[in-house]
């Protein structure tokens, strides 16, 4: 019942590269004073107002609790603080770990294009005041404060009012949706819908994700203690603080909110990754089922934020000009034609192409079926070469070199992972959507963690991760079978002809913690009366939109 120690030094390694290439350790020190009492951003301006030219100006506003959000402001080329002409607003939070500065170029091309911008640093990050609470209580005032700011002090409309943002700020705006009706639309770009389903799902920590987020906060912020203790909890897998845990996460999941954020009616357009180490695609998808308000999904190959990343710099990119097309209908009246496209837009990691669906439950028209026949036994905690990769590293070369993780499939230690393979297929497969394992496993100890990959195996046995996902079990009678249900991550993938599918189950993965106490074994078996399979969701070439 532990972090397993491969994961965690693939974790530290990560988390030091990743924060040395970014320069994140050079973050300031900051500290929680009143917006009344700091300096104006620019010369000659009372704190807390903006000066009354076009372009992009540096502010202080006052958040929850009297602490200052450092915040920048576009405005319309010619409009003033006094302006007689109102125009929509749309507000920015700031990513994790991330400055103000963060929207820069999308700001001023979002004020370019009409629109009041205003960008403000999430509290306890860099130099805005009061501590990291993850999108809590106080967050979500914050939003409705930077709104009200916006308002008084900017040539706003009041019935016109956008969020949006990548990662934390996605979340954020999605939580503000749910408790601020004057939020008419949302884009929310590589967020998170439900916390817990992210970097828990299975039952199983993501480690190199939680301790990515831990360690970015602790150097661009300050974490509130709540929040140090719960990610202690969480590394230290400390199952009598489990329900607290999940408790936090509900607290700062939008999908405890659904309720509120389908009555309020914003319009909301949710972008992902299909390899999103931090928010894995399956959470979004759930959500998107269940909103009742006008909504788009979209899918594109990637890790968490870099489809995102080159929009950020300024280069063109899809995500951000339907993120931009999104605002201008709903928030301008713009007839652009994004309402009439299919809802849903998935682009294929093999092909790079779009694909428009009606909904999510319409993406896969077909499946095919892999028998789990025969009896398997695993001796636990031993890495047999199988993985869901590196967090960032992995979804990058999927994205931009279509280079997912490989292994050879004829040489996988069988006492260390469990194989079954297909026939080869005559056509092409293009798999499409959530791949389904049931099985029947049996453990020698009460707890254990196993990890499930499906395999796109060529002629001379090469296999290409397709997905993954990990599963842990608790409070279990050792020697007793029971049965598993398992959802892998969501994927849009297309398989050659000629081409086996595999799936692979093993015990340890670098990603994720692991509860293999030594020495046990898992047992997995397909009884007569409850056949074990795998699901593989599958969309016809001439039925793809």
């Amino acid at each position: 019942m532990r972090p397993s120690p491969t994961a965690v030094r693939y974790a530290s390694v990560l988390l030091a590269g990743t924060l040395a290439t970014t320069g994140l350790a050079l973050a300031p020190t900051a500290t929680a004073v009143p917006a009344r009492d700091t300096a104006a951003a620019t010369a000659g301006t009372a704190p807390g107002t903006v000066p009354a030219v076009a372009g992009i100006d540096f502010t202080d506003i006052e958040g929850d609790g009297g602490i200052t959000l450092k915040a920048n402001v576009a405005l319309p080329e010619g409009a003033t603080a006094d302006s007689a002409r109102k125009y929509p607003l749309i507000v920015l939070p700031t990513s994790w770990g991330m400055p103000q500065i963060e929207y820069l170029v999308q700001a001023k091309k979002l004020a370019d294009a009409g629109y009041v911008v205003v960008s403000y640093n999430s509290r306890g990050f860099w130099q805005s005041g009061g501590r990291i609470e993850t999108g809590g209580p106080e967050d979500i005032a914050d939003a409705s404060r930077v709104i009200d700011w916006a308002l008084a002090h900017t040539p706003a409309d009041k019935d016109r009012i956008g969020m949006g943002g990548v990662s934390y700020g996605a979340g954020i705006s999605l939580l503000a949706a749910g408790h601020d009706p004057r939020i008419k639309a949302v884009a929310a770009l590589s967020g998170w819908a439900d916390l817990i389903e992210s970097i828990y799902s299975g039952r199983t920590q993501h480690l190199q994700a939680a301790g990515l987020l831990g360690g970015a906060g602790e150097l661009t912020g300050r974490p509130s203690p709540e929040l140090r203790q719960i990610l202690k909890d969480f590394l230290a897998s400390d199952l009598d603080k489990e329900d607290e845990m999940i408790a936090w996460g509900k607290k700062r999941s939008p999908a405890t909110y659904l309720d509120r954020i389908n009555r309020n009616g914003a319009a909301v357009m949710l972008g992902n990754a299909w390899g999103d180490s931090i928010f894995p695609p399956n959470q979004y998808a759930d959500f998107y089922e269940k909103l009742r308000v006008p909504k788009r999904l979209e899918f594109r190959p990637g890790d968490h934020a870099t489809p995102e990343a080159t929009g950020l710099l300024g280069l063109p990119h899809d995500t951000w000009s339907h993120a931009h097309d999104w605002f201008d209908h709903y928030l301008k009246g713009e007839d652009n034609g994004i309402d009439t496209q299919p809802p849903v837009q998935l682009k294929s990691r093999t092909t790079g192409a779009y694909e428009g669906y009606a909904d999510w439950k319409d993406v896969p028209s077909g499946a095919r079926t892999l028998a789990l026949n025969d009896t398997r036994e695993l001796a636990t905690g031993k890495d047999s070469g199988a993985d869901g990769g590196t967090m960032f590293l992995t979804g990058i070369l999927d994205q931009f070199l279509k280079l997912p993780p490989v292994v050879s499939m004829p040489l996988l230690p069988r006492s260390r992972a469990a194989v079954w393979e297909s026939g080869r297929y005559g056509s092409d497969t293009a798999v499409r959507g959530t791949t389904t394992l049931h099985t029947t496993v049996t453990s020698t100890a009460s707890s254990g963690t196993f990890y499930a990959y499906l395999y796109d195996v060529g002629p001379l046995g090469t296999g290409k991760l397709i997905t993954h996902a990990p599963y842990t079990f608790h409070d279990r009678t050792p020697g007793k079978p029971f049965a598993v249900d398992l959802d892998l991550f969501s994927t849009a993938y297309d398989v050659p002809a000629g081409h086996r599918l595999a799936l692979v189950v093993d015990t340890a993965d670098p990603l994720y913690a692991e509860y293999n106490p030594d020495g046990a074994r898992l047992t997995f078996s397909s009884p007569a009366q409850d056949p074990s399979r795998l699901t593989v969701p599958t969309r016809d070439a001439d039925r793809r939109q």
